[in-house]
């Protein structure tokens, strides 16, 4: 499994704090000795790369990006991703599509987010970059949106006509285990890409991101799913986004994107 740093940003400024929270991420991974399923932790034997990107020109970022992580898929059975913003996804997502088309293997997108990221495009930003993925050739009818719980008229719009699958914050509170195996069910018999967005879990838990929703997952909640989803035997892409380590005042933010990271591995 490789692990690969991405501090790619196109936010408008309004999460800048992102782009190096790959780097603490992993430092605060060594204050971690095991999953939560009792394997151990050695953040000294990690295969670790990154991705080095130019913040400020935003379609060599985005070129970089794609080609890098095509060449991962090339050779690993598994690569997790730590950004950077959610704009990250889009380019690895182009990636992870074209790398399942040249296998004849079906794609599928798990994500989780307090928001769609589906407006109107403009470019391949953090606030519309799965929109343009699916509008540049990604099957709607696998992709899945786990805790939105804000949405733009437009995006639920987008959303609607596209029969984008939805599971709710409610639909978890309700029964954790069975949205747990719908999710993973949804997945089954395709090739699986993760993409994680801090904001889902509630700002009680994780509050140093650049968009705040409250009423999101625990920490706890988050923690189980993520556990169950790194058993699947077909996740070949993770990535985690959004985490605003520059201003994470009590690091309980970067400590839980760590221990997500941590069941994983």
């Amino acid at each position: 499994m490789r692990i690969v740093k991405v501090p790619g940003i196109n936010c408008f400024g309004k999460n800048n704090g992102s782009r190096n929270a790959g780097s603490a991420v992993l430092k605060e991974l060594r204050n971690i000795w095991s999953s939560e399923k009792g394997k151990p932790v050695d953040a000294d034997l990690l295969d670790v790369e990154e991705i080095h990107v130019d913040n400020s020109n935003l379609k060599e970022q985005e070129k970089l990006i794609c080609e890098n992580s095509g060449e991962e898929f090339e050779n690993q059975e598994r690569v997790i991703f730590l950004g950077g913003d959610h704009s990250i996804s889009y380019p690895i997502g182009r990636a992870f599509l074209e790398n399942c088309r040249k296998s004849r293997k079906a794609p599928c997108l798990i994500v989780f987010d307090a928001h769609p990221d589906c407006m109107p495009r403009k470019d391949a930003s953090h606030e519309e970059w799965l929109r343009a993925l699916i509008e540049g050739g990604f099957p709607a009818g696998n992709v899945m949106l786990v805790g939105a719980r804000n949405s733009a008229r437009e995006e639920i719009e987008f959303l609607g006509k596209n029969r984008i699958r939805q599971v709710s914050i409610n639909q978890i509170i309700e029964s954790i285990e069975d949205m747990s195996e719908i999710i993973m069910e949804f997945a089954s018999g395709k090739e699986l890409y993760v993409s994680f967005d801090i904001d889902v879990i509630d700002p009680a838990f994780a509050a140093s991101t650049g968009y705040k929703e409250p009423g999101g997952l625990t920490s706890r909640q988050a923690l189980y799913i993520i556990s169950r989803i790194g058993l699947m035997k077909n996740l070949r892409a993770f990535d985690l986004v959004e985490i605003d380590s520059e201003n994470d005042k009590d690091g309980m933010t970067v400590k839980l994107g760590a221990k997500l990271l941590a069941e994983l591995l």
